[in-house]
């Protein structure tokens, strides 16, 4: 079974280091996302640990879209496979995911306590740590400043200003020659970075989230249908038809390329951008995203992946020193600088040379610490559910099939037969 899951998608397997002369050296399994330049990082921290053990490390690529990967890890988990030993998991799915990992409090020494106490609860469940927290996201603006400098034009305070911005820069890039240029690329494909933008978009515009904290369905209301109508007015405008179908690679390629005014994505395309063979090096600047007017407000939501140590491991207590390791201080910094991820230990906020590297870890610092959550707390096991409905409900209206109005409402619909009786379980 172990071999037919991993064989039938594809996944590489890259072995990161062997080291060993010790006797009783074991073979761990990580599972890595390869956005940017995540697989990279995790092949060097893992190396370090090796090398500083004396024990070997495989690691696995996983899909790039979450949706995807969290369909292969819970076909991996209900499977009962031990061929993945750590597992890095979105920030949504420990509620879902976290019957199959080992409680990590045995072997932490309390080190959760210097991260983000909201992503330690986040990873609490049912009064086991399933997973450290490795990094955080939030959604952020980025922009190009050498653009905005020659049309005049400021950093947007709200999505109205952006599409203003967005349009005269674009047009007069155009009568310039550079036929390609676009005012705003983000994430528009149908999977959970769909879930991410729309989010954001309906909470600048206060219509709230798609479920509340009690559970209650509220995503049908004017607001939220405001918030999606004002996206779908950016297609084939701002944003090429082609949007529909981008995830974070395919935004950060045409903004990187320098064929885009602003963008919308994680932090982790900071470093790409400024680095050598970049087309817009020290040609951006980062910013929050805009609120929705001016009595909106600016949201950027809650991202970030953690790591967890299956139940299947075979080797529990060293899987667990392997995720204390790359959660550390230290690894957390060394990617900081080298690639721009967040950390989650908020006194690496503070430290000198992560800001001088990542100088917006600062000015953001709130954005980042004030994230808006998805779901997935309340709905728990229902969350995919949820947010597919909710992401192919969006995707219908910015793709022009469905009008915002009543887009919303079907979705309603749907959610109320997934809460039956008003309760997700």
């Amino acid at each position: 079974m172990k071999k037919t899951i991993i064989n039938a998608i594809g996944m590489g397997v890259v072995l990161s280091a062997a080291f060993s002369l010790q006797a009783h050296a074991e073979t761990l399994t990580i599972s890595c996302g390869a956005v940017g330049a995540e697989l990279e990082l995790c092949k060097e921290g893992v190396k370090a640990w090796a090398e500083k053990t004396g024990n070997e490390v495989k690691v696995v690529s996983t899909p790039n879209s979450s949706s995807e990967r969290l369909a292969l890890y819970q076909q991996l988990l209900a499977a009962g496979s031990q061929d993945i030993d750590i597992f890095q998991i979105d920030v949504v799915w420990p509620g879902m995911l976290g019957q199959y990992f080992v409680d990590l409090k045995p072997f932490s020494n309390g080190a959760e306590k210097d991260h983000f106490e909201s992503i330690v609860n986040n990873n609490t469940v049912d009064g086991k740590l399933v997973a450290m927290p490795w990094f955080t996201d939030a959604g952020v603006l980025y922009y190009r400043k050498d653009l905005l400098e020659k049309y005049n034009q400021q950093p947007p305070e709200t999505w109205a200003q952006l599409e203003a911005a967005a349009k005269l820069v674009q047009d007069g890039e155009r009568k310039a020659g550079n036929d390609k240029m676009w005012g705003f690329v983000w994430q528009g494909r149908a999977y959970e970075g769909l879930t991410c933008n729309a989010t954001e978009w309906v909470a600048s515009f206060n219509g709230g989230t798609v479920v509340d904290e009690k559970g209650k369905i509220t995503i049908n209301n004017p607001q939220a249908a405001k918030a999606l109508s004002t996206a779908a007015g950016w297609i084939g405008t701002i944003s090429p038809q082609g949007v529909t179908n981008y995830a974070e690679e395919e935004s950060r390629g045409v903004f990187q390329s320098g064929n885009a005014v602003f963008m919308r994505n994680w932090p982790y395309a900071w470093s790409l951008a400024q680095a050598e063979d970049s087309a817009i090096k020290g040609k951006v600047g980062v910013v929050a995203l805009p609120k929705g007017g001016e009595d909106g407000r600016r949201s950027a939501t809650l991202g970030g992946w953690q790591l967890a140590v299956s139940k299947y491991a075979k080797n529990p207590k060293l899987s667990a020193d392997l995720v204390m390791y790359l959660t550390s201080y230290e690894e957390q910094k060394r990617r900081a600088i080298k690639a721009s991820y967040n950390p989650t230990i908020n006194a690496l906020y503070k430290d000198k040379d992560v800001l001088a590297a990542t100088p917006f870890f600062g000015s953001l610092y709130e954005t980042f610490v004030s994230g808006v959550p998805r779901p997935s707390s309340v709905t728990k096991s229902k969350y995919n559910q949820v947010s597919t409905a909710f992401f192919n409900a969006v995707h219908s209206v910015v793709s022009g099939k469905e009008k915002a109005e009543a887009s919303l409402a079907q979705l309603e619909g749907q959610l109320r037969r997934f809460a039956r009786n008003g309760k997700w379980k």
